[in-house]
């Protein structure tokens, strides 16, 4: 029952985490490796505003969520726009202005384990003799609500048609009107919101330090490659594949072979199956 519990936990913050990282790729297909650095800044937005400026706890996720979206827009306005369609410079711009952003919030003096965010509800209940704190089942709560949310809005809206339209055949979009730069603005504006969402959902769980923008990116991409880049709810379900393996290796093996977990999922993905369990990437027999 364990397992069960916190396997369930598990996949839902790896899903929160991969999915920006999925919708900015699916539509844009830029490689948003910037997008760790977007979950601490946000975690570090929301942090200043709530000890520094002392605002209420959900006006500061609120503002911080918005600042983030702000700056994913102005990363692809000012610098991912240039490079769009040369994948080798996508990959090195959006490191480098990861890089930047979590090295800058480390020279500043944001480090150590003091940083903390307060969780959204106090207390545990016993689940079949397993607790679990209330936190917890937020995020799985809130995790299911954001992916109903994520499917209702792009089969609902005309925003959402016209990204999904974009995610699915980007020349036939463009011959209906459909304006490729300003899809892909909203893409990496929609997809830093929800890198921001992950945080403020996570790091109460634990401390804001700026390793977690490393992790948080590797997990990320592990879950789009076994899912498949580009696929959404391939990204979904391999969030709920690596999320149970982890589990279940911090249960019979140890919990610092979590990334491994991760890492080994990409490599045996890109051995076995390189285009993931949804993609549509050419396989090697195809290209050849």
């Amino acid at each position: 029952m364990d397992i069960l519990i916190y396997g369930l936990v598990n996949s839902t913050a790896l899903a929160l985490m991969a999915l920006g990282f999925a919708l900015v790729y699916g539509i844009s297909r830029i490689p948003n490796f910037a997008h760790g650095a977007l979950y601490v800044i946000n975690g570090f937005i929301v942090w200043s505003l709530l000890r520094g400026a002392g605002l209420n706890y959900f006006v500061s996720i609120l503002l911080a969520m918005v600042m983030t979206g702000i700056i994913g827009a102005l990363m692809y306005q000012f610098i991912l726009i240039r490079v769009r369609g040369m994948a080798i410079s996508e990959i090195i711009a959006s490191y480098a202005i990861g890089l930047a952003i979590l090295e800058g919030l480390r020279w500043w003096g944001f480090k150590g384990m003091s940083n903390t965010l307060p969780v959204f509800w106090e207390g545990s209940i016993m689940i079949g003799e397993v607790p679990i704190d209330m936190h917890r089942i937020l995020v799985v709560v809130i995790g299911v609500a954001v992916v109903g949310f994520l499917w209702v809005f792009t089969h609902f809206t005309r925003i959402g048609l016209a990204l999904r339209g974009m995610a699915q055949d980007e020349r036939a979009a463009l011959m209906l009107g459909i304006d490729s730069d300003l899809m892909a603005l909203v893409a990496m504006a929609f997809g830093a919101m929800l890198a921001g969402l992950a945080a403020v959902l996570l790091l109460p769980l634990g401390n804001i330090v700026v390793e977690k923008g490393y992790n948080v990116l590797i997990q990320a991409i592990a879950v789009c490659i076994v899912g498949g880049l580009g696929s959404w709810m391939g990204a979904v379900l391999a969030s709920f594949l690596i999320g149970f393996a982890q589990i279940l290796t911090t249960v019979y093996i140890g919990s610092h072979f979590q990334m491994v977990v991760a890492l080994l999922a990409i490599i045996l993905t890109l051995i076995l199956r390189p285009s993931g369990l949804f993609g549509r990437q050419k396989e090697l027999e195809e290209r050849v």
